[in-house]
């Protein structure tokens, strides 16, 4: 069936404002201005800023709930579902996850390519996958156990691909390159954490997508701006960028936006694209699969990874391209992408279905038991 106008546009919103989400959080880490004593240009380098911006991005799919819900309202057929009430706090763990995720991610994002950056998250399938094994009983297909094998095997030949451009690359030293890439596994570990905490306590709620998004946006935008004041203060050394050696610079990040106006838009654009990636990827799963999403997520990978090629951020690498394919065929197996094809062939649907029964047979356990 041909997509309606609305879909194609709700796909093309998501794989835009997914790629412009991590293009412009890249572009903001490769500024230098002044800071605050008019000393010499250092580079704009303040990941846990960002992630407040971030968060506030989130925070503001929360606001836009609201006001659809509004609206909804005083409408003569009302036909949002707002979910039922249920306790905020149940979103407080998940939230912590995530503030504590995104901001490793924007630390490493500051010492390795973007697309890079953006191939290695795919490591959360793995993470994911044998976390709700260990904690929510889940019995995986034969499929994603290979498509989990085949995503560790893509994480070698990217980690691989880094390690040989690292000797070439004047933008990142090598040491960095390592510890970049490490951060973002690190991060993706932490990042299944909040999944399944997701899964087993929230989503068996009846609670509206982007008023979940919003709920934990508004909590990881409240602790970390509160952290950022002990963050001042937290001496690292050189692990720092900054000119104080510090954890966080508030203040010098508003001082060097000051100087260079053009990193607030580009920060703009990291908060604004989030709340936008957010709405359209709820919207896709709605409107046309949660199949679509994923593939969706998939190509902003290469959107990225060839945008920072024209822009002239990197260099072309054919291992990271056999990586990103490598990647691609883990990720999709994972996610059943495979399936469609295999249930032309008579043999394969009939195992399929009997794989299907019993998975299905174990949620219905898991619930059971959940209810006792």
């Amino acid at each position: 069936m041909a997509w309606t106008r609305y879909q194609l546009f709700l796909a093309g919103l998501m794989l835009t404002t997914g790629s412009i989400n991590t293009l412009s959080a890249k572009w903001a880490d490769m500024f230098s201005a002044k800071g605050c004593h008019d000393g010499p240009e250092h580079d704009f380098a303040h990941p846990f800023l960002q992630a407040v911006g971030m968060f506030l991005g989130e925070f503001s799919c929360l606001v836009v709930f609201y006001i659809w819900l509004h609206y909804d309202r005083r409408s003569p057929e009302p036909q949002m579902n707002p979910g039922q009430s249920f306790n905020p706090l149940l979103f407080f763990p998940p939230a912590m996850c995530d503030m504590l995720a995104t901001s490793i991610m924007y630390v490493a994002l500051n010492m390795t390519s973007a697309s890079s950056f953006q191939m290695l998250r795919g490591a959360v399938i793995i993470f994911t996958g044998l976390l709700s094994v260990a904690f929510l009983g889940r019995r995986l297909l034969a499929s994603q156990w290979v498509g989990i094998s085949i995503t560790i095997l893509g994480l070698v030949i990217v980690g691989l691909a880094d390690f040989l451009n690292g000797h070439k690359d004047d933008s990142h030293k090598l040491s960095d390159i390592i510890t970049g890439d490490l951060l973002i596994i690190m991060a993706q570990i932490i990042a299944s954490v909040q999944m399944v905490l997701e899964e087993k306590f929230v989503y068996k709620h009846d609670v509206h997508p982007l008023r979940a998004v919003g709920t934990e946006g508004l909590f990881g935008f409240i602790v970390l701006t509160i952290l950022l004041f002990p963050m001042y203060f937290i001496y690292v050394g050189s692990f720092s960028n900054n000119p104080r050696h510090v954890l966080e610079d508030a203040l010098d990040a508003f001082c060097q936006i000051g100087h260079k106006p053009l990193i607030l838009l580009a920060l703009l654009g990291n908060t604004v694209s989030i709340a936008f990636f957010n709405f359209a990827g709820i919207s896709v799963t709605k409107e046309i699969s949660a199949t679509t999403r994923m593939v969706l997520d998939s190509l902003r990978t290469l959107v990225i990874w060839v945008v920072s090629l024209a822009l002239g951020w990197e260099e072309f690498q054919g291992l990271q391209v056999l990586g990103f394919l490598v990647l691609l065929l883990g990720t999709a197996l994972y996610n059943g992408l495979h399936r469609p094809l295999l249930a032309r062939i008579p043999w394969c649907a009939q195992r399929m279905d009997l794989e299907e029964e019993s998975s299905t047979r174990e949620r219905e356990r898991l619930l059971a038991s959940e209810d006792t």
